[in-house]
């Protein structure tokens, strides 16, 4: 008798030990092999830099080798398509942007993926100010003296912006929008064009990324309004940003963010939050945004979906109004 309790009590402590044990699974040995990490634009850009700057701490942080694929294409639908279809496995990550990770699902008729539904939130790595500059002639400082100006001359204004469609060009029409003036946006093929019309005199403003505007009102050829994130740039300390110019709640920045596949078990999300937040706080990630004239946020995966809900509601409105679609 004294051995069948025995034997039962044995069996029942295996039992136990079976449900308290860790399940032995890919997720907790995650990462077991290397980690492709998708960037849906080519490489070369500031983008790039800050993703494979991620990458080389996430290798050294997780033990092993987080690799940059470069898959551009269709406003970066084609590399956040092809980590929507991986596998759940925490082995294809997206290293996200406006376009791919919540805009154009505002602007495509067609995309193959909803990136709410097929993307599982990580981090809000960092964002990019853009700035409002004018041409050193016109006879404004500010934002201030640019809404009223505008109000006098309406319509007159041309602002210069980096492509149809693009971030700049959906933030001149948030700007007239919020600020209560009219503008005439001139679309440019790039970047490079606008800046040299701006500096040319034959545009009056440029809405645009802010690095490549800052030598040049540095050197006085352009002169910088404001800058559009909530907190002043490091490269442009003496710029006000819009909101301090009396326009409470306005920002509109570039950002970056990390997402995986829909259903990426809660470990692994939790893995790559805690260590790109650590990114972030390390010497090696303020030295990586501060050159590429970013700046870092962090926060958990809840937060990173919050905001791409308030970008939606956010630019929604606008992009209907302008009928932009592609």
């Amino acid at each position: 008798m004294k051995a069948c309790v025995t034997r039962r009590a044995a069996l029942a402590l295996g039992t136990a030990g079976l449900w308290a044990a860790p399940k032995p699974g890919w997720a907790q040995a995650w990462p077991s092999r290397p980690v492709t990490m998708v960037l849906p634009f080519s490489a070369g850009g500031g983008t790039d830099l800050l993703a494979r700057a991620l990458a080389q701490y996430l290798s050294e942080a997780l033990g092993q080798q987080f690799v940059v694929d470069n898959r551009a294409g269709a406003g970066g639908n084609i590399g956040a398509a092809a980590v929507a279809r991986a596998a759940p496995d925490g082995n294809t990550i997206l290293f996200g942007t406006p376009g791919p990770l919540a805009n154009n699902k505002l602007i495509y008729k067609s995309l193959s993926f909803d990136p709410e539904q097929a993307f599982a939130p990580v981090v809000l790595i960092a964002k990019s100010p853009l700035i409002v500059a004018a041409k050193a002639s016109l006879p404004v400082k500010d934002i201030r003296e640019l809404v009223a100006h505008a109000r006098a001359n309406p319509g007159k204004l041309t602002v210069g912006v980096p492509g149809n469609g693009t971030l700049g060009h959906i933030t001149a029409l948030l700007l007239e929008k919020e600020l209560g003036i009219s503008l005439t946006s001139v679309p440019y093929r790039g970047t490079a064009q606008v800046v040299n019309d701006l500096v040319g005199g034959q545009i009056d403003l440029a809405m645009d990324f802010l690095p490549s505007y800052v030598p040049v009102v540095q050197d006085g050829k352009a002169r910088a309004l404001a800058v559009t994130t909530a907190q002043r740039s490091g490269d442009l300390p003496e710029v006000e940003t819009v909101q301090e110019a009396g326009f409470r709640g306005f920002e509109a920045s570039a950002w970056y963010a990390l997402a995986a596949p829909a259903g990426t078990p809660g470990e692994i999300i939790g893995k790559l939050n805690a260590a790109t937040n650590a990114f972030l706080r390390s010497p090696k990630g303020q030295e990586a945004l501060v050159k590429l004239s970013m700046q870092g946020v962090g926060g958990s995966p809840a937060d990173l979906r919050a905001f791409i809900v308030s970008e939606l509601q956010k630019w929604g409105p606008v992009l209907k109004e302008a009928d932009i679609s592609m």
